[in-house]
């Protein structure tokens, strides 16, 4: 059990996929309840934040509109940073946000991906000596943009240790709930799995 709660910060762009940020979102804030029920007097292990270069309304793939609850200048101390894909074209020409992303990983306990996300952790040089994965659709252009980076198409999740990242959208569910795992203990994927009536495929293969 942590002595502490762990913040998890989901990092928020225009043109990101729902379900990247949606599903570990999901599972993080799912996991707490769970824990609530299990011991309610522990700890509460997962507070989920999120985070965008600024504070305004952000659209979706698909148009769907969020506001982010912090920019990067004024959220809490991150433990777990959580940058999800989409179409990250623009975000991989922003440096103020590739530098954040670097800084934030050197103070984490880890850093995770999903989907496309993997390319800004790439950008921030946060892969170098990883074996990892991304969405299938964009492994060839994640190999010409990082050549020296193995890629294993046929895997849900690469677990690196402090880098974690996921193939495509709905494997960002099967991530957090293996970080749940990690992080707090099988009961309380198993649990969280359950209530959210997943089908939790607790192989990276």
């Amino acid at each position: 059990m942590p002595i502490m709660t762990r913040v998890i910060a989901l990092y928020l762009f225009d043109q990101i996929e729902v379900l990247d940020l949606g599903g570990p979102f999901e599972v993080f804030s799912t996991a707490s309840r769970m824990k609530a029920r299990l011991m309610p007097d522990a700890a509460r292990p997962f507070e989920v934040c999120t985070i965008a270069e600024s504070i305004r309304p952000i659209r979706a793939r698909g148009g769907l509109m969020v506001q982010p609850g912090y920019d990067l200048t004024n959220h809490p101390a991150i433990d777990v940073l959580i940058v999800p894909g989409g179409v990250v074209t623009a975000e991989l020409e922003r440096a103020p946000v590739i530098e954040w992303i670097k800084r934030t990983a050197a103070k984490s306990e880890l850093t995770a991906s999903v989907c496309t996300g993997a390319f800004l952790l790439g950008k921030a040089g946060l892969l170098r000596g990883k074996t990892i994965t991304t969405h299938w659709e964009d492994i060839e252009d994640f190999r010409a943009m990082f050549p020296d980076v193995p890629v294993r198409g046929d895997q849900r999740w690469m677990d690196e240790g402090s880098i974690v990242t996921s193939a495509g959208i709905s494997a960002g569910l099967d991530m957090s709930l293996h970080l749940v795992e990690r992080l707090e203990g099988e009961e309380l994927a198993l649990r969280t799995a359950r209530q959210m009536d997943y089908d939790w495929r607790r192989s990276p293969s």
